[in-house]
């Protein structure tokens, strides 16, 4: 399939507290498009705030899809996401909108421009369970390390506390006799339907991108983060992917008395200020992303005229 024949799709990316719903907003006001969130937690329903929602405001009156669309309850993984943003940017592009993927969870903006393409059939329950069980006994760094001598490869692009994709990574091995690496790799073969120009935001300075990430926490707080995270934690209906969010589990010590909320808060900020590394160190190795380092510009209207112009060149627009 040429690029004629592809769906003319735009991204934008990067850290946490960069500024791509302004941009994707932007975006799509000027060239006439529609945002598809590309955020693992921002498809839950519930937990506005600490997943940092854009609000109705923040819209603009621009159409968001796979915000709010999952219960809290239920789990999701990066196959259901890739089948859901295929089916909203089909649906966008249809009526002749301009599909923009807005979002930091790299691994979906990753799998879904990729045409990467899942298996669900190779789910063992019992597997998963002992997995589970196993990272609750020996850590969450035993389960990686032997994830790690099994596809290499894989464990380099998971954190070892991140139990759920350790676990998934090895059940796929186990289960199909194939390792992850090779089954993306095998499904990159298959062209990608999309014709996407990916736009990131960041920073020169990372302490800019820090120091923006602290007053955000202090707006959340403001904006009545504490009562959303203990509702969260205290509602047993609610699955564990949702309750582990950032902001919500960095305030359980809180909750139970074993700190003060100043030093929960504190935490939080670090915590989020590594999860933005994290995501830095994951769009960073994508050689296709144009960047802007907003702490640059006088004025982020800027940023928006030439990411809008550069969507023109790049035959997304038009």
């Amino acid at each position: 399939m040429n690029d004629e024949n592809k769906i003319k799709v735009a991204a934008v990316v990067g850290p946490t507290a960069s500024g791509k719903t302004r941009l994707g907003v932007s975006l799509a006001l000027a060239l006439g498009g529609e945002v598809i969130s590309a955020d693992s937690m921002q498809i839950y329903e519930g937990m506005d705030i600490a997943s940092a929602k854009p609000t109705a405001d923040e819209m603009r009156g621009v159409p968001h899809h796979l915000i709010s669309v999952i219960p809290r309850s239920e789990s999701f993984s990066v196959a259901r996401y890739t089948q859901l943003a295929g089916e909203k940017i089909r649906e966008v592009a249809s009526r002749g909108r301009l599909p923009i993927i807005v979002g930091g969870t790299g691994l979906y903006v990753d799998s879904l421009l990729s045409n990467i393409t899942f298996s669900e059939n190779d789910a063992d329950d019992d597997l998963r369970r002992r997995l589970h069980e196993k990272a609750a006994s020996c850590g969450a760094k035993a389960l990686w390390d032997d994830l790690y001598a099994i596809d290499p490869e894989a464990a380099e692009r998971i954190e070892p506390n991140n139990v759920k994709r350790v676990v998934r990574a090895i059940e796929v091995f186990e289960t199909t006799g194939i390792t992850m690496t090779e089954q993306n790799r095998r499904s990159r073969e298959t062209p990608s339907p999309y014709n996407a120009v990916k736009i990131g935001l960041k920073t020169s300075d990372r302490a800019v991108l820090y120091d923006r990430i602290n007053r955000r926490v202090d707006e959340m707080v403001y904006m009545g983060l504490i009562d959303e995270a203990r509702q969260v934690l205290a509602d047993d209906s609610i699955g564990q992917t949702a309750k582990m969010a950032i902001g919500c589990k960095e305030l359980a010590p809180y909750f139970s008395g074993e700190c003060g909320l100043s030093d929960a808060l504190e935490t939080l900020k670090r915590e989020t200020r590594r999860y933005a590394k994290r995501q830095l160190t994951w769009f960073l190795r994508d050689k296709s992303i144009h960047w802007f380092n907003t702490d640059e510009y006088d004025d982020f209207s800027q940023i928006e005229r030439q990411a809008a112009e550069l969507l023109k060149k790049g035959h997304i627009y038009g």
